[in-house]
């Protein structure tokens, strides 16, 4: 199972999808303390990606910081709880893998992943991606950039 996270301040998006990306086991936003507490219980845990925090030499707020503070706890966790020390995933990365280009924006991300997986859905007739949301498409950008060049072979 590939355990993949788009990190905040207050929330966390997760996903954890098969090592294959062929089903989607689990996803959510959460507050970050009850994420912490979904590591310490969820069993098979093979592979921890999260989405890095990269400078862009902007000034960067409060929020910023303290989303770093929980990537910390974050590993933390997964090195106590699984033995996993998570590898982390910049936003260049993912635009590179998915999108053929350090230009796209998250629509474009969004499109990408449609184009691979599948339609979104209805409730009638649920898709790939039925239930997810803005932060949910951005820890399964991390998951889908983390197998394609992890565990596929391209990038060791």
């Amino acid at each position: 199972m590939i355990f993949a996270i788009d990190p905040g301040n207050i929330e966390s998006a997760f996903v954890i999808v098969t090592d294959d990306l062929s089903k989607v086991i689990n996803k959510g936003k959460v507050y970050n303390e009850d994420l912490l507490d979904i590591i310490c219980f969820v069993n098979k845990v093979t592979h921890v990606a999260i989405e890095g925090i990269q400078s862009y030499g902007m000034p960067v707020g409060k929020e910023v910081f303290e989303t770093c503070y929980f990537i910390g706890r974050l590993q933390e966790t997964f090195l106590r709880e699984h033995g996993k020390f998570p590898l982390m995933i910049y936003r260049m990365e993912e635009k590179m893998c998915l999108c053929h280009s350090t230009k796209a924006k998250d629509s474009n991300i969004r499109q990408a992943l449609i184009d691979r997986f599948g339609e979104v859905g209805t409730k009638k007739n649920p898709g790939f991606f039925y239930g997810f949301k803005k932060d949910i498409w951005s820890a399964m950008a991390v998951a889908t950039t983390y197998h394609d060049k992890y565990l596929k072979g391209e990038e060791i």
